[in-house]
């Protein structure tokens, strides 16, 4: 009797778990067999965690899925916040979370990087949190860490930080899933980096996906005419799934989302595995998709305000993005291809790249970072600077409202060439 009573209640628990999600080559696949491509949006209400109020979530999800989502992405948690109300409610709704590890006080600096017990303990707080729920889609290891060409002395900590969560969870026995890294769009430098964090053959070390924040589509454009042509001939047989973790261009306005049919359409379709909207809420930057009140004072005060806008309640379109959005999403329905069917040694192998080109300043392959190791650095003066191209368009409104809090400018001076001799040297952080 009660073994009958347990069975019932333990299949009860389960009637509306979703199927997990896995990596295989350069494609997600469900546990199901079938191919997984990302529709969803950015999710953060405030900086704090939006993964708390169930209610708020309850409201949100209704009218994610009449928008047509299967995922968000949430940027801050509070790993010691209960989770459970609003993973359920995304669940039910058919919608699976990406998870970004870091905080504000454990990123990665990009500028004087170093990859830290404290910071290796916060991440795996965050993952312990959420690795329970079947519907978690994927941790990032970290946000546009690198925006500039010096900065790519960071990538290396990128790479320990992945390898040592992948090492983490493997220990712990937890399902594997996929670690990766969310990269701004910058030209000189993003083919560099997602080689990098791909190569060497060491998939202990590699990200489990590469995603890009871009803005480069904005309507009305063509596929040829928007720079994506350049950026599928990047991510032909990529190695590992790659997908856009924010788009969404909104100058002039209003947003078409004509991109959602290149994305997934044939010309990019067998290498990408989908977007992610920026975002779902109403800002300064004008990039909602819904709001939760009209635009307020900025010094306006009271429950849910914040920067003058109100920010939890009932859900209200921002039209016509919204609805845009949701037509196009409406046509699209890619089947991909079944897990069985699906050879990932046709993917590609990337090499790593040299330092000098375009500014990129590792070496190959290096040795990575151990925790506790910090950089220092013996290089010569840049002999010029250069400015690095964003794909942010020149008059809009900044996306990075509730995001990483590392700057994000929009013109930003880079490193020349002359660092091609630098040397990495670590040194024990204490």
């Amino acid at each position: 009797m009660k073994a009958s009573f347990l069975s019932a209640v333990v299949g009860a628990g389960l009637t509306h778990a979703l199927p997990t999600i896995e990596a295989v080559g350069n494609k997600f696949f469900t546990s199901n067999g079938d191919q997984f491509f990302l529709k969803g949006v950015a999710y953060q209400l405030t900086p704090a965690d939006p993964l708390i109020d169930t209610e708020q979530c309850k409201r949100d999800a209704a009218l994610m899925e009449k928008l047509g989502a299967n995922s968000i992405r949430v940027y801050h948690v509070d790993p010691s916040a209960n989770h459970d109300g609003c993973m359920e409610v995304f669940d039910k709704a058919g919608i699976y979370p990406l998870i970004d590890l870091d905080t504000f006080d454990t990123y990665i600096l990009p500028n004087d990087p170093w990859w830290n017990q404290t910071q290796h303990d916060r991440y795996t707080e965050v993952m312990d949190a959420f690795i329970k729920y079947d519907n978690v889609l994927g941790f990032f290891i970290g946000n546009e860490i690198i925006i500039q060409a010096d900065q790519s002395r960071a990538a290396p900590y990128i790479k320990a930080a992945t390898r040592d969560m992948k090492a983490y969870r493997d220990t712990k026995k937890y399902r594997k899933v996929p670690i990766g890294y969310s990269a701004a769009d910058i030209a000189e430098l993003r083919p560099m980096l997602q080689d990098y964090l791909t190569c060497g053959g060491n998939s202990s070390e590699n990200v489990d996906f590469f995603a890009l924040n871009s803005y480069e589509w904005c309507d009305p454009t063509k596929y040829a005419e928007s720079g994506y042509a350049n950026l599928q001939s990047m991510a032909k047989d990529f190695p590992v799934p790659i997908f856009f973790s924010e788009t969404g261009c909104n100058v002039p306005g209003p947003r078409l989302f004509g991109d959602q049919n290149a994305i997934f359409g044939p010309e990019m379709v067998n290498d990408w595995s989908g977007a992610l909207i920026y975002e779902w809420i109403e800002e300064e930057n004008h990039y909602g998709l819904i709001s939760y009140g009209p635009k307020l004072e900025p010094t306006a005060t009271g429950s849910n305000i914040e920067g003058g806008f109100t920010r939890a309640g009932t859900p209200t379109p921002v039209l016509p993005d919204f609805t845009n959005l949701q037509s196009q999403w409406a046509t699209i329905t890619p089947t991909g291809i079944k897990r069985s069917d699906y050879d990932p040694k046709h993917v590609s192998t990337r090499a790593c790249p040299t330092s000098g080109v375009q500014g990129w300043l590792i070496n190959g392959n290096v040795a990575l970072p151990a925790i506790g190791e910090t950089l220092t650095t013996n290089a010569p003066k840049p002999a010029a600077t250069k400015e690095v191209e964003v794909s942010q368009p020149a008059g809009s409104a900044s996306p990075a409202s509730t995001k990483n809090p590392a700057p994000m400018n929009k013109e930003l001076t880079g490193m020349s060439a002359g660092l091609v001799g630098v040397m990495l040297f670590f040194t024990f952080w204490l």
